[in-house]
């Protein structure tokens, strides 16, 4: 799952990075937690005349989904997240998927390693980031919920899938992290169905990300500081393929 990510990029980083017809300046953020603001990025019909590229529309939603059918959020569960095996056909997702898939740029996340309690450890926290350093965009939907009195609610979710073996030693879901090359097939919701995209909704590769132990500072939302991503160890170290063995009993690299 994704519970906490970041976003500390500069708004002239992202909106070079995603294309992005206006952005707002924003102070960086550290500790993103569900019910907060968070960017998130659509289509538009605009092209950048100097390139011909698509430009897109940045805005903010609330992190924590709300299907329009939705009578009252309050007997409704928080969707920060949406599993990217069956979105296209739950209920709460499914015109999400078709309707209004959104890319949600990020620093990274954080996700904690809890081991079982007979084992006596404590849960560790990872900030988990690009060995880049660079930006990333999630895979996102949103959803737009009306009151009774008429009054509307932007909100978002993040797409998970099953994690890849270096993250599963942590935990065993991650998020959705869409390539810029397919940022506008993900974005196209006009031409393009879902079934068009689930070629996209795969984990990253072994080495993309880095796994640094930070301490549980970031626990808590009122901690918004650069110190919840100060590591107290090593970071975990990516997971090599296995060497098979040839025919003749020999370990081959081929």
């Amino acid at each position: 799952m994704c519970g906490r990510f970041s976003l500390t990029a500069t708004p002239e980083e992202v909106q070079e990075f995603l294309n992005l017809l206006d952005l707002e300046g924003f102070p960086a953020r550290y500790n993103i937690a569900p019910t907060q603001p968070i960017l998130v990025v659509i289509a538009s019909d605009r092209q950048d005349p100097g390139s011909n590229l698509p430009q897109r529309k940045a805005l903010l939603v609330r992190w924590g989904l709300i299907p329009g059918w939705v009578k009252d959020p309050k007997d409704f569960p928080l969707l920060i997240n949406a599993r990217s095996e069956t979105a296209i056909g739950k209920a709460s997702f499914r015109a999400a998927m078709r309707h209004r898939r959104v890319l949600v740029p990020a620093s990274g996340f954080y996700e904690w390693h809890r081991p079982p309690k007979e084992s006596g450890e404590k849960p560790q926290a990872y900030w988990i980031k690009p060995r880049t350093g660079k930006i990333l965009a999630f895979a996102g939907l949103m959803e737009t919920w009306s009151s009774a009195d008429g009054s509307e609610v932007d909100t978002g979710a993040i797409l998970t899938v099953g994690a890849n073996r270096t993250i599963g030693r942590i935990h065993d879901r991650m998020p959705v992290v869409i390539k810029p090359e397919d940022f506008e097939r993900w974005l196209d919701c006009k031409s393009g169905e879902p079934r068009h995209v689930e070629d996209l909704l795969v984990p990253a590769e072994e080495d993309f990300f880095e796994a640094v132990p930070v301490s549980d500072l970031v626990n808590k939302v009122a901690n918004t500081g650069p110190e919840v991503q100060a590591p107290v160890g090593e970071s975990l170290e990516i997971a090599r393929p296995e060497k098979k063995a040839s025919g003749n009993g020999q370990m081959s690299l081929f």
